[in-house]
């Protein structure tokens, strides 16, 4: 194979761009706007497998459309729920401390 020739795979519109970079693309949960985003406080988390735990257990949650973390190794994180509806903080709560961490401040 010379470098010229080359196998289109169909994975993207030549005249569109790449695939990922499309605006017909179907929205992902990302890019769906939240009309709710609430921030928490959480302490204990120092990896990005803290981060990975704490996000399955609120993304479980009803009506969580999103969840992203700033990790403040070894301190307090902030994590960010997005949801069309604000969700109970108990549940976000209960959440947490099934994933192993604590809200800041609690003292649970």
């Amino acid at each position: 194979m010379t470098i010229n020739e080359r196998t289109d795979l169909g994975l993207t519109d030549s005249a569109a761009g790449c695939s990922c970079c499309t605006t017909t693309a179907a929205k992902t949960p990302e890019t769906v706007a939240s009309s709710v985003s609430e921030d928490v406080l959480v302490d204990g988390m120092t990896c990005s497998h803290c981060v990975m735990s704490v996000t399955e257990e609120i993304a479980a949650i009803d009506g969580v459309e999103n969840v992203s973390v700033d990790l403040n190794a070894g301190g307090t994180s902030r994590v960010t729920i997005h949801s069309a509806a604000p969700i109970d903080a108990a549940r976000v709560r209960a959440a947490v401390e099934e994933a192993g961490y604590a809200l800041a401040g609690s003292n649970a």
